[in-house]
């Protein structure tokens, strides 16, 4: 299966990084088994030219839309300045037009806030960074949000909810996809402590 991570101007890093890293190591652990590698893993931005991560580090993707070749499953990472991303025509008609195409979208962090403005959360459950669920909710009606998951799994669209739960989402994706016990292998080698229904940890600020 090959994973597309979509990269943009002002996109978070761990967003982008921590499903990366998860389902490159999903497939280095089964190779080592001997077995074939379940994912190939590449980064993708519109034009394939560098791009600059909040903060302002380089992310070279290895491909444009035109040149990276058929989805299996995109990955959109969210951003900090959720306003100027989803004000961008060309962005938002870039994710809608690499979605159309892959068998399953998934969101992490404010990257739901762009599924929703490419229509790709109208009519399904979902849920984001906990501190921005009541933005979302506002244009898209409070009846789908869910609060208090790392992720909501709606068949062919996958929303994460803040940062780190993205890899937690990869490896609900990696369970969903490849089978539990390599994702409870993928999670013990990225020394991760996930857990397989996707319940949040209750902490301040969390709703």
């Amino acid at each position: 299966m090959r994973v597309g991570v979509f990269l943009f101007d002002g996109v978070d890093l761990l967003d982008a990084g921590g499903p990366y890293e998860v389902f490159l190591t999903a497939s280095r652990l089964a190779a080592r088994d001997g077995l074939a590698a379940p994912f190939e893993v590449i980064t993708v931005s519109r034009t394939g030219e560098p791009v600059v991560a909040y903060g302002g580090l380089g992310l070279a993707p290895q491909a444009g839309i035109a040149d990276c070749g058929p989805l299996d499953v995109l990955i959109v990472p969210g951003t900090i300045d959720v306003d100027a991303a989803t004000g961008d025509d060309d962005l938002v008609a870039a994710i809608d037009h690499l979605a159309a195409a892959s068998g399953l979208t998934a969101s992490v962090c404010t990257g739901a806030f762009l599924l929703a403005a490419a229509g790709l959360l109208d009519g399904r459950e979902w849920t984001t960074h906990w501190e921005d669920v009541d933005l979302l909710a506002r244009r898209l009606g409070a009846d789908r949000a869910v609060r208090g998951v790392r992720w909501v799994d709606a068949d062919d669209v996958v929303t994460a909810a803040g940062l780190s739960s993205g890899i937690a989402m990869a490896l609900h994706l990696v369970d969903r996809l490849a089978g539990r016990e390599l994702a409870e292998r993928t999670a013990r080698q990225i020394d991760d402590d996930w857990h397989p229904d996707g319940v949040a940890a209750h902490h301040a600020g969390l709703s």
